[in-house]
């Protein structure tokens, strides 16, 4: 045992798998000039801080892809602003009101570089170019003897009724020379690019705050030419000696297309635009229109309505919106500013084409409250807060599609039951208590007045408004019960166990990352004695592995002896690593046997780091996936062990090569009917067990409600076992995954998924989980349940990064309606991250160890620490203070199908109420319990305290192994007792066949 107390840091550790950056503020870019200018409030008063040019990327938004954006083309803009993690914003100067905050205010990750951080809500990072910054725009005071008057009101009768053409594009002073020379004192620019004159200001017209005519000029961005409805508002101070221009054309030569047109165009009429709003979209202007450019222009575009305004704008839609109403047709009077014969509308008038013959008016949009899906009731409408984080945390950008029934049905279908549509094209979901906590409040109906962007005729919010819905009923129960169990300091360990198994001689073994280890005196592999964990000098026995298991994988044989096989590792012949060990000792008495490996005689045929391995029902051992080596290229392929004769032997996998790197230690679990279902980043399948061929490709796997591409292998890793099998194994089999993460900004997910992969049309089943969880470790429990513990609400596996540990327990109990599985119980004080993991013991005990996120400060002090801190839970069943029942067994080599007698003392109830499990051996690596963590209730029977236990009926039900073996008392599990069942088909017990290693016998 000398050394094994003391053990010195490594002062530089060897090369690791993942690089640890801290989110960062900065732009990693070496061809760049552009700085940093830090936290800057945004939404001020429903102003943007940077309103020149800007996107939207729920994936990959980076600070570089942002700054790129802004910088580049059209876009030359000399500030760049990343917010809400997604969202990218430009221009060349600030709104007025934007203020400097804390840096610790833009604390949300790039969704594109979980290492930088990309603002917060309503908060900017904002980068500089380095040039100088323009001066912002301003109301033009003067031009010539043209006076300001201010911004004034307009409406759809016009306070200015003379629209005209300018030369080139509209700006002050185009407008107002366009305006002398009609012969009107009173000009006017509207809408950025609308120039408008009079004689007098009519129609009840007035000044409003100036701040509402803010939209820049299109042919001048220092300057504003009013705004929606709003007019920059001109005065001419000196006489006008031209005589007014009545129209801007003679309508006696102006006239609609009514013949000649592409296809089936026709003409439809003259439409009133802007009564209630923009009656078409997609915008197009150009200085030559014509009828036949805008139908061309809308034609190309598969629309089926096009529409011409102003002379110069073209419009596109299949429907025309808001309530539009038509309007005679010598109304649309303004020439083609291409063609000076075609009429191309007018001031808010729209000279209408159909390409099928039909024109559909839609009414003005209104909020959707009745044949809402489900049971979802309308609530309000919700004001964001003007600084701060938005109010829900997801969300969905449907530029094209939003509805509220598609928004309502995706928040339903992940398990929230509050769903908020904003600006149109945002649907977020979220919790009740998330309008509290994050300063929302209820706002009059009318400020939720934009159209939803795949349904006009409803309303789905405005700018920083949401149209909010409530779940009216219970969407999820999760159980609080009084008797949660707790977790307890068991022993303090040697070091970072990244691996755990539970040996038929009850004790537990332990692998590190040997080689990469943070002590120089590390043997790599060391063994527990459960019955000496009084005494720290005596409970641990050291035992060696001569290469790096770092990332391996590992699972019992059904040889007699029970051996562990690990197999892969972190690097060079590390990853051909073929290790095996035979568990020997006793409680309180030593082995002696150790790990016994030699790469010059017994290797995988294909390097490979995060493995899986698994036992078929055969008899030999599947290995699948993984990559070459340490961050390198990928390993899609599988192999058998013992290597089959006639050479190579490895099958290709090229849904593995598509999915790589997303998809490393795959979920490999034995189905009743023979076949293999293999999960694999976000996708699954079931396999033929001789040929491996796909027989079944499964449905995607559900991810986050607001990001489909999120994953379930490492690195987004989550956990995945098989629900339980009961006498007489007809029922189909279900598989169960939870946790996992999301590419980008790295968003723990809060679900369990769960499929029948063998029934017809089978699909997926979600239930959302009380917190969102990376990371985690799942332990098939003896009553049937499943304790869900460790991992992260934010990252992915990995060296430092993941933050935010997920300190509590909760138990899944499938026995329970969907929806009312989950329980929460007990916290703990210990961070369990990277390589934590959860086995269960023999007395029904779960142990807990290991986290190695090696996660610093600059200053070398860590965030969270390596852990070496051995725990274990004690689920609630053993928290009753009940005694546990007891019995004795004589044979534990049990044949399929086989009945075998044990004697019980139960202590609460009769055999009648009592029950028995079978829990398969498993070892336990990042997640992945590499025997399905499989669970099975015989058939028995009783005659007094004397059991018959029917073993189950052949290999694919319970592939050959070892099994823990349980007798329940009501709630209470007992002691379990080792079993082996099925023997040993594949005789690994007689492999492999070299002097240097132990072959314990079939």
């Amino acid at each position: 045992m000398a050394g094994l107390t003391t053990f010195s840091l490594i002062s530089s550790l060897t090369a690791i798998a993942c690089a640890y950056r801290f989110p960062s503020h900065h732009l990693h870019r070496r061809d760049t000039t552009w700085t940093a200018l830090g936290c800057w409030t945004d939404n001020v008063g429903g102003t943007r801080t940077l309103s020149a040019a800007a996107y939207t990327d729920t994936v990959d938004m980076t600070i570089e892809s942002c700054v790129n954006f802004c910088s580049t083309g059209s876009n030359a803009y000399i500030y760049a602003g990343v917010e809400y993690a997604q969202e990218c914003y430009c221009g060349n100067y600030f709104s007025s009101g934007a203020t400097n905050a804390s840096s610790s205010d833009c604390d949300m990750a790039c969704t594109g570089n979980a290492a930088e951080f990309c603002g917060a809500g309503n908060r900017l990072d904002i980068f500089w170019s380095g040039a100088q910054p323009t001066a912002p725009p301003i109301l033009v005071p003067s031009v010539g003897n043209w006076s300001l008057l201010g911004c004034y009101n307009d409406s759809a009768t016009r306070a200015l009724p003379y629209g005209t053409g300018v030369t080139g594009s509209v700006t002050v002073e185009s407008c107002t020379a366009a305006c002398y020379d009609a012969g009107y004192p009173y000009a006017g620019m509207e809408y950025a690019d609308e120039c408008y004159c009079g004689s007098t200001i009519e129609n009840n017209s007035g000044p409003t705050t100036n701040t509402d005519c803010d939209m820049t000029c299109s042919g001048n961005s220092s300057e504003y030419c009013g705004g929606p409805y709003r007019l920059s508002m001109y005065n001419h101070t000196q006489a006008i000696t031209i005589a007014p221009v009545v129209n801007p054309a003679d309508p006696s030569t102006v006239s609609p297309v009514t013949s000649g047109l592409t296809g089936n165009w026709t003409y439809g009429g003259c439409y009133v635009d802007n009564v209630n709003g923009r009656v078409l979209g997609n915008e197009y202007d150009n200085s030559t229109m014509t009828v036949e450019s805008c139908i061309a222009n809308c034609a190309g575009q598969n629309f089926t309505i096009a529409a011409i305004e102003y002379s110069t704008q073209c419009f596109c839609g299949d429907y025309l919106i808001n309530g539009a109403t038509i309007s005679a047709d010598s109304n649309c009077n303004m020439a083609c500013g291409g063609n000076a014969t075609e009429a191309c509308g007018g001031p808010n008038l729209l000279s209408v084409y159909s390409s099928n013959g039909n024109i559909t008016i839609l009414p003005v949009p209104v909020m959707q409250t009745t044949n809402l899906p489900g049971k979802w009731v309308y609530e309000g409408c919700l004001a964001e807060p003007s600084i701060g984080a938005r109010i829900f945390q997801y969300e969905n950008e449907w530029t094209t599609n939003n509805t509220v029934d598609a928004c309502l049905n995706q928040c339903a279908a992940f398990g929230y039951p509050v769903a908020g549509l904003e600006y149109g094209a945002q649907c977020f979901c979220g919790d009740i208590s998330d309008i509290a906590a994050n300063g929302g409040t209820y706002v009059s109906d009318s400020q939720c007045n934009m159209a939803c962007s795949g349904d006009p005729i409803h309303l789905c919010g405005a700018g920083s408004r949401l149209s909010t819905y409530y779940w009216n009923g219970t969407m999820n129960t999760w159980n609080t019960p009084a008797n949660t169990g707790y977790y307890e300091f068991l022993i303090g360990g040697l070091v970072v166990p990244l691996i755990a198994t539970v040996g038929i001689n009850n004790k537990v073994t332990f692998l590190e990352k040997h080689g990469t280890s943070e002590f120089d005196n590390s043997t790599g592999a060391y063994e527990l004695d459960l019955s000496l964990v009084d005494n720290y000098q005596l409970a641990w026995r050291e035992m060696h592995v001569q290469t790096d298991v770092f990332c391996s994988g590992s699972i019992i044989l059904p040889d007699k002896g029970g051996r562990q096989i690990n197999v892969g590792g972190w690097s060079l012949s590390s990853t051909f690593g073929v290790r095996l060990y035979t568990p020997d000792g006793s409680a309180g008495v030593n082995g002696t046997n150790d790990w016994e490996e030699n790469v010059n005689e017994l290797t995988l045929q294909r390097g490979r780091w995060y493995p899986t391995a698994m036992m078929m029902p055969n008899g030999s051992i599947l290995v699948v996936g993984g990559e070459s080596g340490s961050n390198a290229s990928p390993q899609p392929s599988l192999e058998i062990l013992p290597a089959p004769l006639g050479g190579d032997t490895v099958v290709t996998l090229d849904y593995l090569q598509r999915t790589d790197p997303y998809n490393l230690y795959p979920f490999l679990l034995v189905l009743p009917s023979g076949r293999f279902f293999i999960g694999y980043y976000n996708e699954a399948r079931i396999l033929d067990p001789v040929t491996f061929d796909t027989v079944t490709v499964l449905p995607n796997m559900p991810g986050a409600v607001n990001n489909f591409l999120a994953g379930r292998t490492y690195p987004m890793e989550g956990s995945a076992v098989l629900l339980p099998q009961y006498a007489p194994y007809t029922d189909p089999i279900e598989v169960l995954i939870c946790g996992g993460s999301t590419i980008g900004a790295a968003i723990a997910l809060d679900n369990c998924i769960s499929i029948a992969p063998e029934v017809p049309n089978a699909t997926w089943t979600l239930e959302r989980m009380p917190s969102k969880r990376v990371m985690p470790c799942i332990t098939t429990l003896p009553d049937g349940t499943y304790l869900i513990m460790n991992g992260a609400h934010q990252g992915v596996a990995g060296f430092g990064l993941a933050t935010d540990p997920n300190f509590s327990a909760i138990l899944y109990d499938p026995s329970q309606p969907i929806g009312q599985r989950f329980s929460i119980l007990n916290n703990t004080i210990v961070a369990r991250l990277y390589h934590s993991e959860a086995t269960l013991l023999p007395d029904g005990r779960v142990l807990v160890s290991g986290s190695d996120p090696q996660t610093y400060y600059p200053n070398g002090s860590y965030v969270y620490p390596e852990e070496m801190r051995i725990e274990v839970y004690i689920p609630p069943y053993l928290n009753q203070g009940l005694t546990q029942p007891e019995f004795t067994i004589t044979e534990t080599d049990w044949a399929l199908g086989g009945q075998y007698s044990i004697t019980v003392t139960l202590f609460q109830g009769t055999t009648s109420t009592m029950r028995v499990s079978l829990v398969a051996a498993s070892s336990s690596t990042h997640g992945n319990v590499m025997s399905g963590g499989r669970i099975l209730f015989p058939a028995f029977s009783c005659s007094g305290n004397t059991c018959t236990i029917t073993a189950p009926p052949n290999a694919y039900v319970s592939p050959p192994g070892w099994h823990q073996l349980f007798v329940l008392d009501g709630p209470t599990p007992s002691h379990s007792a080792w079993v082996r069942i099925g023997g040993d088909p594949a005789q690994l017990g007689n492999w492999p066949d070299y002097p240097d290693f132990t072959t314990p016998g079939v």
